[in-house]
């Protein structure tokens, strides 16, 4: 009983102050803007608590999964004075991009705190050599700093990490600083083959989801589906069985047209009351690696701060990335996670770390995807308001309701889709 206690204590904190914020973000900006809020709501539904202010009633209410800030003139024209309507394109360009604004400086400023509160980056200096790779065969040493890969300047493990993703196994001009000395070597990667199926497992070894074309997608695995036995060996509900007896599987063979393939692999999943076994044919794919350890930058306050900042700037733009994914089609609704799932993720936290990791990912997503130029989200506020800007004159209060109607309407269908989705994976 206490468990669950805490666990929704948890979803309503990291929720609740999530959207007090942005809602704060709009109401602030509003009252330095000389817009009247007539209402600062958290949460929808039955109003259980509310106080009169000199200007705005303040309100909480029963469902915390939103909130709002009701100004005056914001839903239909208004000549009041503090109108949100009468007020310059700018002022309420600057509204509507508040709270999202706050929700991502949020984000960044926790989770820049917690990374370099953490300890200090990767250098670009050589700690060890692995054995059998090029970097060893080529001649690097321990001790010795990359300073540039193909006239690219390396700072750290994070620049060469960059260089590498590029990399398709060409050659590479890289320069190194050995003692006084600054040396040259032409390095080819090592290639390192591995199979992917395109299957991502709960601990349970129950499908969450699956790569869009990839060999789980094409043969028919779905999400959801509970993986039972693979090769004929029971998994027993482990995802760490699954990995152990796919990593036995045979390796790639070549076919009687010269082709290399991998072999079958015998996956039989439970969906729903029925059991299904599906052949698998895995891909293989090729990454390259010179083989090389790097060594931690001195632990001092500025490498922290380095630290926390090039680790804060790839967590925000792998939020982009995500949305790009979702936008190309690579990813799809069905990988997407609404309020069920995300309280899922929340409960399962663990310290005061992970809780924080995860308000900071919570409120970065929420932050960029309300920019979105989708009508009901401020993002297609903020749309209207540059076609304003454009136009010099308001759209017809009508077109503007019925496009924010439209926004409202897609927005609930995608909620209802992510929702049922959310609670297939749970249940």
């Amino acid at each position: 009983m206490i468990g669950i206690l805490i666990v929704v204590i948890k979803i309503i904190v990291l929720l609740g102050f999530l959207i007090l914020i942005h809602e704060l973000g709009h109401f602030t900006v509003a009252k330095l803007c000389k817009v009247k809020v007539n209402e600062f709501a958290i949460g929808f539904g039955p109003t259980i608590w509310k106080k009169q202010g000199k200007e705005t009633k303040y309100a909480l209410r029963l469902i915390p999964l939103g909130g709002f800030v009701s100004m005056e003139g914001e839903d239909e024209q208004s000549d009041n004075e503090g109108s949100f309507s009468k007020a310059s394109v700018p002022r309420r360009m600057a509204i509507v991009v508040a709270g999202a604004a706050v929700n991502i400086i949020f984000a960044v400023i926790v989770y820049f705190i917690l990374v370099s509160t953490s300890g200090t980056y990767i250098s670009n200096e050589i700690d060890t050599i692995i054995d059998g790779y090029a970097a060893k065969e080529a001649g690097l040493q321990v001790g010795d700093k990359i300073i540039r890969i193909n006239d690219e300047e390396i700072k750290s493990k994070y620049d060469l990490d960059e260089v590498m993703d590029e990399n398709n196994g060409e050659e590479l001009n890289i320069q190194v600083q050995r003692n006084d000395e600054t040396l040259n070597f032409n390095i080819k990667p090592t290639e390192v083959k591995s199979k992917v199926t395109g299957i991502y497992l709960d601990d349970n070894a129950k499908i969450i989801t699956t790569d869009k074309g990839s060999p789980a997608e094409k043969v028919g695995i779905e999400n959801n589906d509970e993986i039972l036995k693979v090769n004929g060996q029971d998994v027993n509900g482990s995802s760490d069985k699954v990995i152990e007896i796919l990593n036995q599987s045979k390796e790639e063979n070549v076919n009687e047209n010269g082709d290399s393939e991998n072999e079958p692999i015998e996956i039989t999943v439970q969906r729903g009351n029925a059991e299904v076994t599906i052949d698998l044919v895995p891909d293989t794919v090729s990454t390259y690696y010179l083989g090389v350890n790097m060594k931690y930058a001195e632990d001092t306050f500025a490498n922290r701060c380095i630290n926390g900042w090039m680790e804060t700037k790839v967590f925000v733009f792998s939020i982009f990335d995500n949305l790009k994914q979702l936008f190309t089609g690579n990813v799809g609704l069905d990988q997407m996670m609404g309020p069920v799932g995300i309280s899922e993720v929340v409960a399962n936290t663990n310290g005061f770390r992970e809780f924080f990791e995860m308000m900071a990912l919570i409120s970065l997503s929420l932050g960029v995807t309300n920019l979105l130029p989708i009508p009901a989200l401020d993002g297609g506020k903020l749309l209207i308001l540059l076609i304003e800007a454009i136009r010099r004159k308001p759209l017809k209060q009508e077109t503007e309701m019925n496009i924010q109607l439209i926004g409202f309407a897609i927005l609930i269908t995608i909620f209802l889709m992510v929702t049922y989705n959310d609670i297939l994976r749970i249940f």
